[in-house]
């Protein structure tokens, strides 16, 4: 016999529209939120950033192509890696749907790593993906944007990641044995070369021939981006993550 509280249809759809309630309040409070990314006042980008392409190499205001806005996606596949993140590419395994959408829509989305190029292309076509993917790995972007850090800033406390500074890990405390060491050995490293890289988004608008960064979140700031957690969020149990619940999409068993 199920734990769960049980109830009739009446007792059901009274509850549900009480929790519609809650679901609009939260969407229009979504919308406005929206507005308020989009008022955050613009900051020029000076820097000239090289990136590694299938086309060849290219700057930032070439990653457009022709288009006047451009999200980035920051992937942690990291030199080091022999595979990308598996959280990162449960995020990516959703892009090739909607990038021609935003394509439409005067977006142009990449996922950038500082993996050589090589390795994100094998890695690309294993995941059987088809949206752009570019190399920053002779570049600060990855750096400046606050998605990698050296070896000493995290041995000294120097990151500075989503919005606020990090205190310093001994290796212990790095993850070695719990989760996080799980996932980088899925990546093909250890939990404190893993820990290096950090996932998030950016966006950037190009305006007469300027190109300006606008926005970026990071670590749960994401999980509007995912949309496998929106699916999970309205299942019964929820996203119910216990254990190694996650990864890559060839790597589950098959049921």
């Amino acid at each position: 016999m199920t734990m769960h509280t049980t109830g009739t249809r009446k007792e059901w759809l009274a509850a549900r529209l009480e929790l519609l309630k809650a679901e609009k309040e939260l969407t229009h409070r979504g919308d406005e939120l929206a507005r308020q990314r989009q008022a955050l006042p613009w900051v020029p980008i000076d820097k000239a950033y090289r990136f590694d392409t299938e086309a060849g190499q290219m700057s930032l205001g070439d990653l457009f192509q022709g288009r006047s806005q451009l999200l980035v996606y920051h992937f942690m596949f990291g030199p080091d890696y022999t595979a990308g993140c598996p959280h990162c590419s449960a995020i990516a395994d959703g892009f090739n749907g909607f990038v021609s959408h935003l394509a439409n829509h005067d977006v142009m989305l990449w996922a950038i790593s500082r993996a050589p190029l090589a390795k994100l292309q094998a890695y690309k076509q294993r995941m059987g993906w088809q949206f752009p993917w570019a190399s920053s790995s002779n570049s600060d972007f990855n750096t400046d944007f606050n998605v990698w850090f050296s070896e000493a800033q995290q041995r000294d406390g120097g990151i500075e990641y989503n919005y606020r500074r990090e205190p310093a890990a001994a290796p212990s405390q790095r993850g070695e044995q719990g989760p996080v060491g799980q996932i980088a050995e899925l990546a093909g490293t250890d939990a404190a070369t893993f820990l290096r890289e950090r996932p998030g988004m950016s966006a950037f608008v190009l305006d007469h021939g300027k190109v300006y960064h606008t926005y970026s979140t990071y670590a749960r700031g994401l999980d509007g981006l995912w949309g496998l957690y929106q699916w999970l969020d309205r299942a019964p149990r929820g996203r119910n993550e216990t254990g190694m619940w996650m990864r890559r999409h060839d790597e589950y068993d098959q049921r």
